[in-house]
């Protein structure tokens, strides 16, 4: 099913205290992710969207359930998303989007973090909950948690979760939801397990597409550098010498995370490593201070390559090429967000070939 096409929020039949705090956070037309998914989701109907990253997905999905958890307090909601850091963004945007006058207890269900904390958001009955499934199955085993109420559904990134191996914890968090669901999909990649898994948890499902999915955003200059092992570390400062703004580094590895930024801080780069083994509440003070400027490079693993919505990020640097060719999209995406325009750099050795033939060939079909 094609969905039609709304230009403005005042035309899509959202309440006066809403549309306060869209103009709020200050959103004045939707992007087409959020002209489209709004006024379907309204409706009732499941929905599987696909869009480019920074593309306004997250309030895509959080004005209608706002919708519609203000509008029946039998409503209650779950979020889940794939990694701790994409959590904590969208509860970020809960806090800052829900309307003031029609405010509702949430909770944030994520593991490293306290878990005590949790409990206590947890008795208060939310009505919206963000959880990594991980943390939202230990709950449902600790009996903390009672799905059968929530009746919306939001799995953001599904293919992300897939690729984690969350398919289990997922399976298991529908099962203890009510029968009258309605679930809103959302994938960077439409790949033939999405496509099947979308079959089994979605009902008859608009399909929505705003944008081609597995290509970079235009606006960024894209640039390869062949070199050697050997040269590579040289061939980096002669990059950063040539750029202003904040930088993105992508690694292979977490060791390699550490190793890069300890000597890039040796030689006067302003840096910090972010990867999966540094605590949680470390991992949350890094993303803090890079948002504020406080350093200007992050040198990170594929941790970063979904979900980091950071809109001065000016350049990527692909030092390691990525093992998944489609998270060579992905962490391009990290750039040029919000109609901005970036650039990304990747370095090429010999024993690249493949991973740059397999990155060639996707850019091309896409």
């Amino acid at each position: 099913m094609r969905v039609f096409f709304m230009s403005n929020f005042n035309t899509m039949n959202l309440s006066d205290s809403l549309l306060k705090s869209i103009t709020r956070m200050g959103y004045t037309t939707p992007t087409p992710i959020q002209a489209e998914t709004i006024p379907i989701a309204l409706t009732g109907k499941d929905i599987i969207g696909t869009a480019q990253t920074g593309t306004g997905k997250t309030a895509a999905f959080l004005i209608p359930l706002f919708s519609k958890l203000m509008a029946s307090r039998e409503s209650h909601a779950i979020i889940l998303a794939p990694t701790r850091e994409l959590a904590l963004q969208i509860m970020q945007v809960v806090e800052s989007l829900m309307p003031q006058d029609g405010r509702f207890p949430t909770a944030l269900l994520v593991g490293g973090a306290d878990i005590g904390k949790q409990l206590r958001q947890l008795k208060a009955k939310p009505r919206l909950v963000v959880a990594t499934p991980g943390r939202v199955n230990d709950h449902i085993k600790r009996r903390s948690i009672n799905l059968k109420f929530f009746n919306l559904l939001v799995l953001d990134e599904f293919d992300r979760m897939l690729d984690i191996g969350f398919t289990p914890q997922i399976e298991k968090v529908i099962s203890f939801m009510g029968e009258n669901r309605q679930t809103l999909m959302f994938s960077a990649t439409l790949t033939q397990q999405v496509i099947k898994l979308s079959k089994k948890y979605l009902t008859d499902p608009a399909v929505i597409n705003a944008g081609t999915v597995n290509t970079p955003v235009k606006n960024i200059d894209q640039k390869m550098v062949n070199t050697t092992e050997r040269n590579k570390y040289d061939d980096l400062l002669s990059e950063l010498s040539k750029r202003d703004g904040s930088i993105i580094i992508f690694v292979s590895t977490k060791s390699g995370a550490d190793k890069l930024s300890l000597k890039l801080n040796n030689d006067n780069q302003n840096t910090s490593p972010f990867h999966g083994d540094i605590p949680h509440r470390k991992r949350e003070r890094v993303v803090k201070n890079f948002k504020s400027q406080d350093f200007r490079i992050l040198v990170a693993t594929d941790i970063a390559a979904r979900g980091l919505d950071i809109n001065h990020i000016r350049h990527v640097i692909n030092y390691d090429l990525p093992r998944c060719p489609e998270d060579y999209i992905h962490r391009l995406g990290r750039t040029a967000r919000a109609g901005a325009k970036g650039s990304a750099v990747s370095f090429i050795v010999p024993a690249d070939g493949k991973k740059w033939t397999a990155i060639k060939r996707i850019m091309k079909q896409a």
